[in-house]
């Protein structure tokens, strides 16, 4: 393969000649669009509005419970949110995340390990009610026989099709799981 000068290697020690500006907006359309910075969407908030704020620093919103925050930060931010307080094996969980780096995997990983807790912590809940979960209509599975589920994606070069003999298990796994324990328990029982 021989190699002419127009196609040399992008490449090389030699650094390239760079064109003017005017050239690279003639060749590339909307090259430079953000040359100017009244063009640019962000240059209002860049600028001074006087918004009328009395303070510096917020008021800080009061801490009636201790918050989990990240060691990474001195103190809370002004607001936060309280409307799921941490309970339970999962709120043990969460708390002892913040212990570590939000730089650290392990932080991660516990805060996600502490939602599937979390989950089945309700679904242990749900049990203890006179109205629990109802796996086959909040799980989707009705839908796919009744909505046509199946449908809208057998055919269609879809990915999820890739995987779907595997959502059965996945989704209903552990409710079978659950109920056979249980049947194992009663039996078990009953056998005393």
């Amino acid at each position: 393969m021989t190699r002419t000068t127009e196609h040399v290697p992008a490449y090389t020690a030699d650094h390239p000649p760079v064109p003017d500006k005017d050239s690279l907006q003639a060749r590339i359309p909307g090259w430079g669009a953000d040359l100017n910075k009244e063009d640019r969407p962000s240059v209002p908030k860049l600028k001074f509005l006087d918004t009328g704020a009395w303070w510096d620093f917020p008021e800080r919103q009061p801490e009636d419970r201790p918050r989990e925050r990240s060691v990474e930060h001195r103190f809370l931010t002004p607001a936060f949110g309280t409307a799921q307080p941490l309970s339970g094996v999962s709120g043990v969980m969460r708390r002892f995340a913040y212990k570590f780096s939000e730089g650290r995997a392990l932080h991660w990983l516990i805060l996600l390990y502490a939602d599937r807790v979390d989950a089945a912590e309700h679904h242990i809940r749900s049990l203890a009610t006179l109205r629990p979960d109802n796996p086959i209509t909040e799980t989707g599975i009705k839908a796919e026989w009744t909505r046509n589920g199946m449908k809208s994606r057998v055919g269609r070069k879809r990915v999820d099709t890739h995987h779907m003999w595997l959502d059965p298990l996945i989704v209903g796994g552990p409710w079978f799981l659950a109920a056979a324990v249980v049947i194992r328990l009663l039996r078990k029982r009953r056998a005393d």
